[in-house]
């Protein structure tokens, strides 16, 4: 399925939550916020939240640094 990951077109597989999304692009779970389709989820949604066609994430990756 397709659907825009920080403004960018990508093919995912099917039947994915946003939680196995995050480890199927490599993200850290605890690092990232998630927007989905302009709004903001929870972290605990996450889990029980599907992923869908057309749907529009941004994905923000908190880096540490000094």
């Amino acid at each position: 399925m397709t659907v825009v990951i920080n403004g960018e077109s990508q093919e995912i597989p099917d039947g994915l939550t946003v939680r196995a999304l995050l480890g199927h692009l490599g993200m850290t779970p605890d690092r990232v916020a998630v927007e989905r389709n302009l709004d903001i989820l929870p972290r605990g949604r996450w889990a029980e939240t599907d992923v869908k066609p057309s749907d529009s994430f941004e994905i923000v990756q908190f880096v540490g640094g000094g």
